[in-house]
């Protein structure tokens, strides 16, 4: 007031606003907030490997968006929301829902994937509202999928909040007891060896040991872990890890990839492989369907000649494989679950025994590297083969349970969260059916047991690099659900056959009794037998099927298990990135 007019000054700009952009189902835009530092620009191009977001305009002007307003199409895209400084990009499934500081924060891993990403869960009550990554330089970095990030909505659709007995054609609620009666009364009156239990790709390994010792105390010799038919075999456990890990492969010079799709199987995975291309110290090269995995690979074939030839040297390949310093090959669920899978597995390790990829014995600078390496896409996998849930003496594996169902010759199933699975060719056989939501096996299932799903127990999962790890608890199972392996343990009681542990500590020293390795949380399994003897006998010896191609078993990555089946996220997301009429979960 002493020095001017307060009406004039010499600033004349008019404010700046900007039009918020579309970006896709899981970004919300509010971009009058954008400084453009070009962090998410430099994301989406560099880590994700997707061009889709750039800036147009200049100084004043200059705006980010995607090209002509499309959705941001990367299984990374989440990413990009924890990367912007200053709230341009946030949440769009979470936006307005909670306030940070009402929330609970709970460490504790990822399952939608068997990477094991390191993940933080918030919930307000017994609800998840979100969940983060964690920093975790060995595992995820700092990285999570979009599945993992928004399915989380899934938890608290669809639930399976009670028992259930099938009467009339219908199923209908019980209580505890009279479902586990009704269990009871079909396993008195049923042989072992016409019983089963297949456990599906979210069990924890502590209701996978107890389903195991249950079945084993009543007879049955029908297990499997492997419902989508792996054929992998043997009691090395190397024969089904990733064994170069997942850090390892910046180190790797030369790699092939056998049936596998890791853009799709383990996007965390795939990001660290563009990361080792984007570095140049790696070329790509592919035995199966082609697909975009955002860096370059050289397409061999489709076929399984491919394989036959680079394991006999013949191919161009192989002599690659060969020079390189620290090679290495994938081997996807697309070329073990398959009728020659085990074949396949063995040719698979042929490659690696005879282009260097095993051990020092030819290449003495390359220490312990171990180039061969199994990528599942089951978070239960690895740790339900180290336990030893495969077929006893005898016994069937998926495909001789489900054939011998539609026959007539198995007449009761246990289905532990295995959805994933034909349930048409269980025919006449008498289901029991544990787990969370009322997706496909509930749907067939003529007993119903709810249980809890993976933010609602404490549970140790193995990741395909073979790291034990451990989930924590961030809420409590919905309704009368219980914690998977308190369930086996009361059905135990009831069927006669109890268990000998009352308490999770026990269970756990029971699980060590079985697999010692379970004590090591979170360390890396031990360097890999370099005996080539050993690693020759991997699978088995047989024909390969030359005429099927080799392609990936994940035709839609957001609706692969029955949490993302249930998510609405995932829906809009499936509808828009893959297309097409959607197979959501049973009602």
């Amino acid at each position: 007031m002493a020095y001017g007019r307060a009406s004039f000054h010499r600033f004349n700009e008019n404010k700046r606003a900007v039009d918020d952009k579309y970006m896709g189902p899981l970004i919300k835009t509010i971009m009058t907030r954008c400084i453009q530092c070009t962090r998410c620009i430099r994301f989406a191009t560099e880590v994700a490997g997707v061009s889709d977001l750039g800036a147009t305009g200049r100084g004043e002007d200059m705006e980010i968006t995607t090209y002509l307003e499309k959705a941001f199409a990367s299984e990374l895209s989440g990413n990009a929301v924890d990367l912007c400084p200053v709230g341009a990009l946030t949440s769009k499934p979470y936006a307005f829902n909670a306030r940070p500081w009402e929330l609970r924060k709970t460490e504790s891993i990822d399952v939608m994937d068997a990477q094991g990403a390191s993940i933080r869960v918030d919930t307000r009550g017994g609800e998840v509202f979100r969940v983060l990554p964690r920093l975790n330089e060995e595992v995820n970095e700092e990285w999570i999928s979009d599945k993992t990030r928004h399915a989380c909505d899934g938890l608290r659709q669809q639930r399976v909040d009670r028992p259930y007995v099938r009467k009339g054609g219908k199923l209908v609620p019980v209580s505890w007891g009279e479902a586990f009666a009704a269990i009871a009364a079909r396993a008195a009156a049923t042989r072992p060896e016409r019983m089963a239990a297949l456990v599906g790709d979210l069990a924890a390994a502590e209701e996978v040991k107890a389903l195991k010792d249950l079945m084993i105390s009543l007879g049955v010799a029908n297990l499997d872990c492997r419902q989508d038919g792996a054929r992998l075999q043997g009691s090395l456990r190397n024969s089904w890890l990733f064994n170069t890990t997942i850090a390892g492969v910046e180190a790797a010079d030369a790699v092939l990839l056998i049936g596998t799709n890791p853009r799709w199987e383990a996007p965390v995975l795939n990001a660290r492989l563009r990361k080792t291309w984007l570095a140049g110290r790696v070329k790509f090269a592919n035995v199966g369907e082609a697909y975009d995995l955002t860096y370059p690979v050289e397409q061999l074939g489709t076929k399984t000649d491919v394989l036959e030839a680079v394991a006999s040297g013949s191919h161009p390949f192989a002599e690659v494989l060969r020079n390189a310093k620290r090679p290495m090959l994938i081997l996807g669920p697309g070329a073990l679950a398959r009728e020659d899978g085990a074949a396949i597995l063995r040719l698979a390790a042929q490659i690696a025994s005879e282009t260097g990829m095993i051990g020092p014995a030819e290449k003495p600078a390359q220490g312990g590297w171990n180039g061969f390496n199994v990528l599942h896409i089951a978070a239960s996998r690895v740790a339900a083969l180290d336990l030893g849930f495969l077929p006893g003496v005898g016994g069937r594996d998926t495909y001789g349970i489900l054939d011998g169902a539609t026959k007539g010759d198995i007449d009761f199933v246990y289905l532990l969260g295995a959805d994933e699975i034909d349930t048409g060719a269980l025919g006449k056989a008498f289901v029991v059916y544990q787990g969370t939501h009322g997706d496909a096996g509930a749907h067939r299932a003529d007993v119903v047991l709810p249980g809890a799903a993976y933010t609602e127990k404490e549970g140790l999962y193995v990741n395909f690099e073979g790291r034990v790890q451990r989930a924590r608890r961030a809420a409590f199972p919905p309704g009368e659900a219980k914690e998977d392996w308190a369930i086996l343990r009361a059905l135990s009681d009831v069927l006669g056959k109890r268990l000998p542990y009352d308490d999770r500590e026990a269970l756990r020293r029971a699980i060590v009794g079985d697999a010692p390795h379970f004590t090591d949380i979170g360390t890396l399994p031990n360097p890999p037998a370099a005996n080539p003897d050993i690693w020759n006998a991997i699978g088995v010896q047989g024909d390969v099927n030359s005429e099927l191609p080799l392609s990936s078993p994940v035709t839609d990555f957001y609706l692969t298990n029955p949490i993302g089946r249930a998510s609405p996220t995932m829906a809009e997301c499936s509808r828009i990135f893959v297309g097409g009429a959607q197979k959501m979960a049973a009602e």
